[in-house]
């Protein structure tokens, strides 16, 4: 068993700590434990990774208010896979989102202006903090993929005529594909590839206090197979399209935009604020050829204590992965002390960043979103097989298979008390632990 590499969270204060088999060896007989069983024959979803997002807000805090060295600890932390956890999808907001210091797009102009041309299009927003940090990200780990999803367009091409609700009025439906060209060769030049967009980050819910746009399946379709897809093609863009981008309990959104627009779009993007994973099975079941991504959760102050806050983000980010995402991304990279900065005249911020950087002291915290995404991206390599393993609602499991060989198998125990597990694999033990209530553990197999 010398060839095992095990890191456990069993609490607060214990996270992600690296132990070695006789610390975790359970003394009793197997007669009792509960068996997971691997099976490398068995494979499904390849993996792209895991990751967060670089909001505004979150660049802004990584990138001035921390000292260099610092930021430089932290990048290192957050995407080496030797000094890190390795995180290797990044999926960012197309212009301002909830979590940014003031509204922009890449496209402002006077009220009751229009610019059909995108004369006055610009990415100078992002050259402050976002771009360096997206550069950064790569050169430590040249893996990363970018995704991108806009939170609204500029004001101008929507009826509201504000970031702030509205949809998209019908004559802008050129310029707006337009306009994700430009963004795209834009971060083209400044040598960041983005692997997929979706054109609407959360098309079903039309918040009042920050931007956001109403987009129907209907209207979906139409734009990604009769604007968005053609202008991507014209222009020689490899650029992914990924519908919906919305939460679990809405299948039929993406399901009516495939059935429209067929080889149009690449595949669905989901969240978790409704519904359940299964979900992204049921749909992937209709169109298994449809890539199946998981591109935002955050956690926050409505689950305030740990262990639930803890056992949710392990829990539901191997059912996410049971049901055959590619990915697995929270939600802001960093927030401060106040769980900000959000936009002017959002209020009360609840939401946790993977990190937390407090504006006034600059004091530099890992939260426990952290360590639960180091569970799953430490050891699972971008481009890793998803393979079978054995899980129930005491014993939850996910299991990897990277291109080196290597398995490596994510355990969380969701029961109330202390279990003994016996993960075998192929009829042979690999390991026999003890895994207290709701704690977790990664083991990687050479």
């Amino acid at each position: 068993m010398q060839d095992l590499i095990i890191y456990q969270s069993n609490g607060e204060q214990e996270l992600f700590v690296q132990k070695v088999v006789q610390q975790v060896e359970a003394s009793q007989s197997t007669v009792d434990s509960i068996v997971v069983t691997i099976d490398e024959t068995q494979t499904y979803q390849e993996i792209d990774g895991f990751g967060a997002s670089f909001t505004d807000s979150s660049a802004y805090l990584i990138h001035q208010v921390l000292d260099k060295e610092r930021r430089t600890e932290l990048m290192e932390k957050l995407f080496s896979h030797e000094k890190g956890i390795g995180l290797s999808v990044l999926r960012n907001p197309m212009g301002a989102s909830d979590y940014a210091r003031k509204m922009y797009s890449y496209n402002d102009i006077a009220e009751g202006e229009t610019d059909f041309q995108l004369e006055q299009f610009t990415i100078a927003h992002d050259r402050d903090d976002i771009i360096p940090l997206l550069q950064e990200a790569l050169a430590i780990n040249p893996a990363i993929k970018l995704m991108a999803s806009p939170w609204s367009p500029p004001a101008w091409m929507k009826t509201s005529g504000s970031m702030i609700g509205g949809e998209l009025k019908e004559e802008c439906y050129e310029v707006y594909a337009d306009y994700f060209v430009k963004y795209i060769q834009a971060y083209s030049e400044q040598g960041l590839p983005i692997y997929a967009v979706t054109p609407q980050n959360e098309p079903l819910y039309v918040p009042g206090h920050y931007p956001g746009m109403l987009m129907l399946p209907e209207r979906q379709a139409d734009f990604i197979k009769n604007y968005l897809k053609p202008n991507f093609s014209k222009n020689g863009l490899e650029t992914k399209i990924l519908c919906y981008d919305h939460n679990w309990d809405r299948p039929d959104y993406p399901l009516a935009v495939i059935d429209d627009v067929g080889d149009a779009v690449d595949g669905v993007a989901w969240h978790w604020y409704g519904g359940k994973p299964i979900a992204q099975h049921q749909v992937n079941m209709a169109y298994p050829d449809k890539e199946v991504h998981f591109t935002e959760g955050s956690g926050g102050e409505w689950i305030p204590a740990f262990e639930p806050a803890f056992s949710n983000v392990l829990r539901t980010g191997i059912e996410i992965l049971r049901n055959d995402s590619k990915s697995f991304v929270l939600w802001n990279m960093a927030l401060d002390e106040e769980n900000g900065p959000s936009v002017p005249g959002f209020g009360l911020s609840t939401c946790r960043g993977v990190v937390t950087i407090e504006q006034q002291s600059k004091a530099l915290t890992y939260t426990l979103d952290y360590y639960a995404l180091a569970h799953f991206s430490k050891f699972v390599q971008p481009k890793a097989v998803r393979i079978a393993s054995s899980s129930s609602e005491e014993i939850r499991s996910v299991a990897f298979k990277n291109t080196d060989g290597s398995i490596v198998t994510i355990l969380f125990n969701d029961s109330d008390e202390m279990k003994a597990v016996q993960l075998k694999q192929q009829g042979n033990e690999i390991l026999h632990c003890n895994l207290a209530a709701k704690s977790a553990m990664t083991i990687m197999k050479k």
